[in-house]
């Protein structure tokens, strides 16, 4: 019996690093601490041997970060085009190799818009153009799953409280944590996210993405590229981030802590379910 044919999947290296570092900080009262602070390590990007750009990461998973980034960016749309990823920590560096090259590669680098992100994330291209190609699905959200989904991310945020200094992405559905990243940032962490999501085939029309981090702009572009209808945050939203999701249908759920959240976009979508007693002030 013949053997059935590789999957189309790049070679990637295996070159996951330490998220973060034992110091000795002096506290207060001069006496020495022993504790822990977030890594941050430079990567740069070379795809077919041409610098693209540099990335500060924690290192945590540089592979699935670089891949994702790739398909966010939409400089690698297909797979099937990647060679391979290989990470070299002592060049600080990525070697992307596709098998025909990137086509339009020079008009689409031409093109740059610094973002908010932390770190300054950088999105190439039109960013605009390829908006009106994005569909998501018409979906509808339980205020109890919005309680059962941060009940669940309780367990998580280990390296934030370790050390600090990240911001953290969740990939879920309903109360089940697919996926749960920590980076110095939180465009980093939704990057490696995709880069799973790509790499596995999972889709996001029927998943939440959570993020410890504002929404901007940026975060909502990602998001609705990875597919997905719904993006809750603990922290706040920007203008652009809102008129972004009006756009594409993004349900916008942002100062989620406990059973408080702000609902800035699709409260038609959302079903208030679990709404929590109101206490009434003191007379």
């Amino acid at each position: 019996m013949s053997e059935p044919p590789a999957m189309p999947y790049p070679q990637l290296s295996n070159a996951s690093l330490d998220t973060t570092i034992c110091v000795q900080p002096v506290d207060e009262y001069g006496q020495a601490r022993e504790g822990y602070i977030s890594a941050e390590r430079p990567l740069t990007i070379y795809l077919d041997k041409r610098e693209i750009l540099t990335l500060m990461t924690m290192g945590s998973q540089p592979e699935l970060l670089v891949l994702g980034w790739l398909r966010n960016q939409n400089l690698i749309t297909e797979l099937v085009q990647l060679k391979a990823i290989q990470v070299d920590w002592e060049t600080e560096s990525v070697a992307v190799t596709t098998f025909q090259g990137v086509e339009g590669l020079d008009e689409k680098l031409g093109r740059k818009t610094v973002t908010t992100g932390c770190g300054q994330g950088t999105m190439f291209g039109n960013l605009m153009d390829r908006l009106d190609q994005l569909q998501l699905p018409a979906v509808t959200v339980q205020q109890s799953q919005l309680y059962d989904t941060l009940h669940a991310l309780t367990e998580y945020n280990e390296i934030y409280r370790r050390a600090g200094a990240v911001h953290g992405c969740a990939l879920c559905a309903g109360t089940d944590i697919l996926s749960f990243v920590e980076d110095v940032g939180r465009h980093n962490a939704v990057d490696t996210i995709a880069g799973h999501m790509w790499l596995h085939g999972i889709v996001g029309g029927d998943k939440l993405f959570y993020t410890t981090g504002r929404l901007t702009s940026e975060m909502v572009i990602k998001v609705a590229q990875m597919g997905v209808p719904v993006l809750l945050s603990r922290s706040g939203v920007t203008e652009m981030g809102l008129a972004l999701a009006k756009k594409l249908g993004v349900i916008l759920i942002a100062r989620a802590k406990g059973r408080h959240f702000l609902v800035y976009n699709g409260v038609e979508r959302v079903v208030f379910d679990a709404m929590p007693r109101r206490v009434e002030a003191d007379a």
